[in-house]
């Protein structure tokens, strides 16, 4: 285990690319006509964008790829000097074996203004030799005019079955013991996050024990939805004192944070047996307490005063 298997199972293919089909098939043709648009890759983290970015340059320019791509992130170097610097001098060599090269910026979402009207500057002086992918989970928060000379490809967030069918690859290549569940709880707490379900994988199997439910628990040091149900359960029912021991347990035993209890809460809310009404109000709550949290209010104090909410009809 002493690589990466974030790296060691990432596809080196278009066609091994989990799910993403509507934009893969759109892919296949361009790298068949040998040419690409500058692009832009938008979606949640863990979906692709990168691997797809990667996919295209070891199709496009074969032996020859490392010499044609350059990957950069955004939120590393986010100012004007990365484009007038590395991204400008790499766009100035010419490409080996190819008409173009690929220049892959990712999160760029986090450059500055002024880096991306450089940008934009750059990619249009630079057309005729250098391809730009730009890789963000916001595409709102790039400028029109990056936007409006890029196509667009939109990544949609991975499924449960999916996370499962990726985690089962590797599960096949490590021939790791996996319990029944182990492979489902993964695909649930990493909610479609690719790159986090395998690193929780590879994290679980290191110990040597059977990937579980309960190991996969340990590992990544979420709230487990059954003490939420039965501390919510509690809560609903009058037995304060019992819900107030759920929650010190899983503070104070369990080691969890403040901020993964209350986001499970969030998830199990909607499947109580209350009201509609009651849900939404429950819902306002939530979101109250979580801003306390996030402006460092006490874990204890914020979440009691939340599970009072709960008591109330």
């Amino acid at each position: 285990m002493d690589q990466l298997w974030t790296e060691k199972y990432r596809p080196k293919k278009l066609e091994d690319v989990i799910n993403q089909k509507h934009i893969v098939e759109r892919l296949k043709a361009w790298v068949k006509a040998k040419t690409l648009p500058n692009m832009l890759f938008a979606g949640p983290p863990g979906v692709g964008k990168t691997t797809v970015a990667l996919c295209l340059a070891y199709e496009l320019f074969g032996e020859y790829w490392k010499e044609n791509f350059q990957e950069t992130n955004a939120s590393d170097e986010r100012g004007i000097d990365v484009v007038r610097g590395r991204i400008k001098e790499f766009a100035q060599i010419k490409p080996l074996g190819s008409d173009f090269k690929i220049i892959f910026l990712d999160e760029s979402d986090a450059l500055t203004p002024e880096a991306q009207q450089a940008l934009r500057r750059t990619m249009e002086r630079f057309s005729g030799v250098c391809r730009f992918i730009l890789s963000c989970n916001y595409s709102s928060r790039l400028i029109e005019p990056i936007q409006s000379r890029t196509a667009v490809f939109r990544f949609k967030e991975l499924a449960d079955e999916h996370v499962a069918e990726y985690m089962n690859r590797i599960v096949k290549g490590e021939e790791i013991k996996v319990s029944e569940n182990g492979v489902k709880t993964i695909a649930e707490v990493s909610k479609g996050d690719l790159r986090l379900a395998t690193n929780v994988l590879q994290a679980t199997a290191v110990s040597g024990k059977e990937v579980s439910k309960e190991s996969v628990y340990d590992v990544v040091s979420k709230a487990r939805p059954e003490d939420i149900k039965d501390m919510l359960s509690f809560a609903l029912n009058g037995k304060f004192v019992d819900a107030r021991k759920k929650l010190y347990d899983m503070l104070i035993k369990q080691g969890l944070s403040g901020e993964d209890i209350i986001k499970e809460i969030h998830s199990q809310v909607f499947d109580l047996d209350v009201t509609e009404e009651k849900k939404l109000k429950l819902l306002e709550h939530i979101g109250e307490f979580e801003f306390r949290l996030n402006q460092g209010g006490s874990p204890e104090i914020q979440i009691e005063a939340l599970l009072a909410q709960f008591l109330k009809k």
